[in-house]
Formats: structure tokens, C-alpha cells, sequence
């Protein structure tokens, strides 16, 4: 958990992650999007990727745990998210999500972070902007 006066424009932290059918399975069934681009390999074949893809909102919830977790930690909240998804993920990558604070409102208690996905071979494949309030100091 860090408060605002213990964030730095720069620091970041990541969370790392290999991509598993189960994982795309129990998200849509967590959240019933059950598009035949993420859970049918038949259909998927059809499309342009060629292959399931995972859904970009799963990738969101990597940095998610980021955020909630690491930096700025337990007791952030969450203010906005914008994401750009640049590149699949596909069953079987390994994503990284970074968050880097890269400005800061001290008088509203509020940190812009840049939100990344990156795979296994350096691709961006998620880039975004959070606006969070990190927790308070007790």
C-alpha cells in the first residue's frame, strides 16, 4: 500500500501472467460474454486472428491486480481506465501488465497511471491511462 506521498512520478510496478483456456473459459462465464472469438476454436479459425483470442478486458483485469494489489495497492480506487488494444493475446502468451505513475494531483489525492500490456516477445498489446485515488495514510 502506498499513500500518495509515497509515489514518485516514474515508479512503476508489473504483474505477469501466462494465458490458459480455463482462464478465458472462467471469464466468460464470470462475465457471459461468450464470444465465439474467445471460446469456440471452429469460429475462431474463420476470423482474422485465425485462433481463440482472449478477451482485452481480461488483460484489463492483469492490470487491475496491479493497481489493486501492488502500486498503488490495497484501498486504491479505481477513478477512470482508458484502454487501446493494439494486438491479441492468444491462449498460451505470457502478458506482463505495467502501471507507471506518470503524474500526480496531491491536492485531490489523485495519480494518472499509464496502464501496459506487453507478451512474451515485447509486443504492446494494451495501452491505456488510469486515473486512480490511492489510499489514504492512517
Amino acid at each position: 500500500m502506498k499513500p500518495i506521498d509515497q509515489l514518485q512520478i516514474g515508479q512503476f510496478s508489473e504483474f505477469t501472467k501466462t494465458v490458459s483456456e480455463s482462464d478465458i473459459y472462467l471469464f466468460a462465464g464470470v462475465t457471459g460474454d461468450l464470444n465465439p472469438a474467445h471460446i469456440d476454436e471452429e469460429y475462431a479459425k474463420t476470423t482474422f486472428f485465425k485462433t481463440r483470442i482472449a478477451h482485452g478486458v481480461l488483460l484489463g483485469g492483469f492490470i487491475s491486480a496491479v493497481i489493486g494489489m501492488k502500486l498503488p495497492g490495497p484501498g486504491t480506487i479505481y477513478i477512470s481506465q482508458e484502454y487501446k488494444f493494439l494486438a491479441p493475446a492468444r491462449i498460451g502468451d505470457t502478458i506482463t501488465a505495467k502501471v507507471e505513475v506518470i503524474e500526480m494531483f496531491l491536492d485531490k489525492n489523485r495519480v494518472n497511471l499509464r496502464t501496459t500490456c506487453t507478451n512474451q516477445k515485447g509486443l504492446l498489446v494494451l495501452d491505456g491511462r488510469a486515473m486512480v485515488s490511492p489510499p489514504k495514510n492512517k
